[in-house]
């Protein structure tokens, strides 16, 4: 069965993987144009596009999918399906129209849930117990489609959103190609979304991974998950922004520790083992920290050139 892909990051790269390794023909690639990614602005391919031309497939990175050219690209090439993964960009109608089994999207949520650019993150925030891995039928809405199949996933309290992202990654390559299987045999199952159970992930600006210390010391938590690897939950210490990469919630009995009522976002405690620091709602320990314009480094390390005190505040 000839197969379009089009995707982009990373998270998009296991599932061209599972094509290639089954035996699907991938005529193109589609993938986001080349963007400055590393320090020094250099303008850099996407994963999808490294593993493309690393297989000598044709790429294609056209800053939008309406047009004739891309049309005709797509009649040349004659696929069976379009396969849509992480792509970034809208697929038009008449892009949809093109493949006689249609367009195929894997989506990191249970649908309807969390539909939209960051159900992964949106997810760990919200502090969802499970989430899991959707294939469905495109259509013109984003995520709307009929589902095809699906599989859920677990979230341990402690998994931060890169690890949960490469195991919905892994998970979604698998039943990518269990839902292609069941296409080319013509068994494919069908089931409309329920739009009353529909909720939304729109993509995160920077501004909202700030810590606000005033919030309980669980949304905190999941506010950093959601943050790691990038870009990071982050506050202020001594008018530079410090970001934490992880931390863990203290049980209620270390509340004892510290007899003085503290502000949120005061540190109770500076040791090696982590920031212990009041918040709305309990206790946070910060473990794993970046200043600004250094790297990233445990509490224990960073404390070696870098004091913080007892009675410091962070957020200011």
């Amino acid at each position: 069965m000839k197969t379009v892909f089009m995707g982009s990051p990373g998270f998009a790269v296991p599932h061209l993987e599972a094509l290639l390794a089954s035996g699907y023909h991938v005529p193109c690639v589609f993938t986001q144009p080349d963007r400055p990614r590393s320090r020094g602005r250099r303008y850099l391919p996407t994963p999808v596009k490294a593993l493309a031309e690393e297989r000598n497939i044709p790429v294609y990175t056209p800053r939008t999918l309406r047009g004739q050219e891309v049309i005709d690209i797509l009649k040349q090439a004659k696929p069976d399906v379009i396969v849509v993964v992480a792509y970034g960009l809208l697929v038009p109608k008449e892009v949809l129209g093109i493949p006689p089994k249609g367009c195929i999207n894997v989506h990191a949520s249970l649908l309807p849930k969390y539909r939209g650019a960051a159900p992964i993150e949106r997810a760990i925030m919200a502090g969802e117990k499970e989430t899991g891995v959707t294939t469905m039928y495109m259509a013109e809405g984003w995520d709307t489609g009929d589902i095809i199949l699906q599989e859920n996933v677990e979230i341990p309290g402690d998994m931060t959103c890169g690890e949960l992202s490469c195991e919905l990654s892994a998970r979604g390559a698998e039943l990518l190609v269990q839902t292609l299987q069941l296409i080319e045999s013509g068994v494919a199952p069908r089931m409309s979304q329920n739009e009353k159970l529909a909720t939304y992930a729109p993509k995160l600006g920077r501004d909202e991974f700030q810590i606000d210390w005033a919030k309980p010391a669980l949304a905190i938590h999941n506010l950093v998950r959601a943050g790691n690897p990038r870009p990071g939950a982050f506050t202020y210490l001594q008018g530079k922004r410090f970001k934490v990469f992880q931390g863990k919630v203290l049980p209620a009995e270390n509340e004892g520790l510290h007899t003085d009522p503290a502000l949120p976002g005061e540190i109770c405690r500076s040791s090696p083992e982590g920031l212990m620091v009041a918040t709305g709602e309990g206790l946070y320990l910060i473990q794993e920290v970046q200043c600004e314009g250094s790297r990233r480094l445990t509490i224990r390390d960073y404390l070696c050139g870098n004091p913080i005190h007892q009675g410091d505040v962070l957020g200011k």
